[in-house]
């Protein structure tokens, strides 16, 4: 057998000119299909949200404890004899739940709403949003990890607190409650001010001149029972002021409000600010653009 003609064999320029053929064997690799929770997701943005505060603890957990010390330090020991009780209550017992809900509130909000804004201000937030997490994985997520700095930070302050004032815990359900709801709904309302904000100035705004100013006038230091009116009648609207009551019942037995009204309330308002958080990333309201 004879070789074929030069004229029928295809030439190296004829070949480059040829249109490419896919070879019908060689599939693609396709996008993860997940069906119901991106639990590896959920999990993996949640563990980053964890360490991101974790990596720098002396900042946000060492920190805060040591300006609850100072609070302590300034009420209880240097003006030790000074401050009667409260309803009956030790005043170093009374004010001790107060700071550690304190802690609790100002550390689940600025972990997540420093984290939504430095990855806003840095350009990261393609690495949250392109991986296939729904809304509602992304608004757990960060919720979930700013609770859990909230309660860590708690944690740790009670028991930096405790030789100062010894204080007993009469309601177990009480105190798990609160710090729960608490740490969830400040949590909430930090997606919703990072989500909002567009530099750090407007976080500075939000803690300033709004969550500083409702935890200063929500009991933390005395009972709302000596506040003259209208202060004591708008202290009920105060959402913070049912979170430190309730949790300041679970330690000495004793509050200002209605504990099952507090429930109620928090509990509410807590779903509703979650509600908020999930529709606004999901429309990608200054996420997205």
């Amino acid at each position: 057998m004879t070789d074929a003609p030069a004229a029928l064999a295809p030439s190296p320029a004829s070949k480059a000119t040829q249109p490419f053929r896919a070879n019908p064997a060689i599939i693609p690799p396709q996008p993860r299909a997940y069906h119901g929770v991106n639990w590896t997701g959920l999990k993996t943005l949640y563990l980053k949200e964890v360490r991101r505060f974790w990596k720098v603890g002396m900042q946000t957990v060492a920190a805060p404890v040591v300006t609850t010390l100072l609070y302590m330090m300034i009420f209880v020991v240097a003006m030790k004899g000074a401050r009667p009780a409260v309803e009956g209550v030790p005043f170093a017992q009374f004010v001790a739940p107060g700071l550690i809900m304190m802690a609790i509130l100002n550390n689940a909000f600025a972990n997540s709403s420093s984290s939504l804004i430095q990855a806003k201000i840095m350009g990261t937030a393609p690495d949250f949003l392109t991986p296939p997490l729904s809304p509602l994985e992304l608004t757990v997520a960060f919720a979930a990890g700013a609770a859990t700095r909230g309660i860590v930070v708690g944690l740790v302050t009670a028991a930096a607190v405790w030789p100062f004032s010894h204080y007993g815990v009469a309601a177990p359900s009480a105190v798990i409650y609160f710090t729960a709801i608490a740490s969830l709904m400040m949590a909430f309302v930090g997606v919703l001010t990072g989500l909002w904000a567009e530099k750090f100035d407007h976080l500075a705004a939000i803690t300033n001149f709004i969550i500083m100013p409702l935890t200063f006038l929500s009991g933390t230091f005395y009972s709302i029972n000596a506040l003259p009116q209208p202060f004591r009648s708008a202290a009920a609207y105060n959402p913070f002021f049912f979170v430190i009551d309730g949790f300041r019942y679970g330690f000495v037995g004793h509050s200002d409000g209605n504990i099952g009204v507090g429930v109620i309330y928090s509990a509410v308002l807590t779903l509703t600010l979650g509600a908020a958080c999930w529709l606004i990333i999901r429309s990608g309201w200054r996420l997205k653009s």
